[in-house]
């Protein structure tokens, strides 16, 4: 995570009357950049759009048209996600996750409730994905970005080390005390996989409570949160990226009170002696996972939708499928490596066909849609 683009006084000069109808114009029908393409059906309206960079990345707000009041809502709600990120970095020494740290080792410690609560759905989802997340493989995150600079692969000796201290069971809770423990030295966490949905399930709440119904909230272009409706068309219409193709769209789903993100390595690889290593790795082996060109998942919080799309694109097609099977409410877009020759053959788990529209090219036949 990376900061730091700070709301100034200047936006809010720009926000607060003349200059929101020329944001609009400029806007035009595009609900979120690259995110929503204006071909395909449903269609993008006029937005009004805000953003800030946090986290290493852009965070978006969209919203209808509306009163000059919401767009102060939103003003806030980009500040918010500047004071989440110095609570969950682990690239500032002060934050709470870095002085947890170093900490819990030697002793219990104290955790804001907030945090505590994430915390327990980070080990939740670490548990019924069977370490497919896990929100202690910071480690092996940062082993592998250093060998990337070095132009090498990481030793079996290194991974072993590693290993031998990731894993959200030496995260020990306490619920009465509010705290938490590791059980062995070298234990750390790290919520770049969950962090931005985090950020935008609060952000969201705050935007609610303020008495918002409708906006679209991304993060990074792969974590989104929506709500309520966008031009009468019973949801905010996404574009999803071609995982082949960056600059191509693969299909275009409607979103109504829900989050999605979206997972893959097409882009963050390296190569090293001839072999590719993609930037996603699976926490119980150590090493890079390739079964997906991408995962989308579609789930009620964007924290949920955030850790499930980097599980799914570990897992596999068919452990993600058994586990939307499992969880009403999470849905999956899962998209194979294609077979020679073939075109990509996305794998649909547990979202209605009236929302999802692929591009003619990709529409799925009956053997793809589980």
């Amino acid at each position: 995570m990376a900061n730091d683009d700070r709301p100034s006084a200047s936006r809010r000069d720009f926000l607060t009357g003349k200059a929101v109808r020329k944001e609009l114009a400029a806007t035009g029908e595009a609900v979120a950049d690259e995110l929503v393409d204006a071909v395909a059906l449903p269609e993008a309206g006029s937005t009004i759009r805000l953003a800030t960079t946090a986290m290493a990345c852009e965070f978006s707000v969209i919203m209808n048209p509306g009163p000059s009041r919401q767009v102060m809502i939103a003003s806030d709600a980009l500040d918010r996600i500047h004071e989440l990120e110095a609570q969950l970095t682990v690239y500032r020494d002060d934050s709470e996750i870095s002085q947890l740290n170093r900490q819990a080792a030697s002793k219990s410690a104290v955790v804001e409730p907030n945090l505590f609560s994430l915390l327990r759905e980070c080990n939740r989802l670490a548990t019924e994905t069977d370490g497919a997340f896990d929100a202690t493989s910071g480690l092996l995150i940062t082993l592998w970005r250093a060998c990337r600079e070095a132009n090498r692969i990481p030793s079996d000796e290194e991974l072993r080390e590693s290993l031998d201290r990731i894993g959200m069971a030496h995260v020990v809770f306490d619920e009465d005390a509010v705290t938490i423990r590791f059980d062995r030295d070298g234990v750390e966490l790290n919520l770049g996989g969950i962090g931005k949905g985090y950020a935008l399930d609060v952000v969201g709440e705050m935007m609610i409570g303020e008495g918002l119904d409708n906006f679209l909230l991304h993060g990074g272009r792969s974590s989104i949160l929506a709500r309520g409706d966008h031009d009468g068309q019973g949801g905010w219409p996404v574009g999803i990226r071609n995982p082949a193709f960056a600059n191509r769209r693969l299909a275009t789903i409607l979103l109504r009170d829900v989050a999605m993100s979206t997972s893959g390595s097409s882009v963050q690889f390296f190569r090293h002696e001839g072999t590719r290593y993609g930037h996603i790795l699976d926490p119980r082996t150590g090493c890079p996972t390739e079964k997906l060109l991408s995962a989308t998942v579609i789930a009620p919080t964007a924290a949920e939708a955030d850790a499930l799309s980097t599980a799914f694109f570990v897992m596999g097609v068919e452990n993600a499928h058994v586990y939307c099977d499992n969880h009403p409410g999470v849905g999956a877009i899962l998209i194979p490596p294609p077979r020679s020759g073939r075109r990509l053959e996305p794998v649909i788990c547990g979202i209605p066909d009236d929302i999802l529209f692929f591009t003619d090219d990709h529409t799925p036949g009956p053997k793809e849609t589980t």
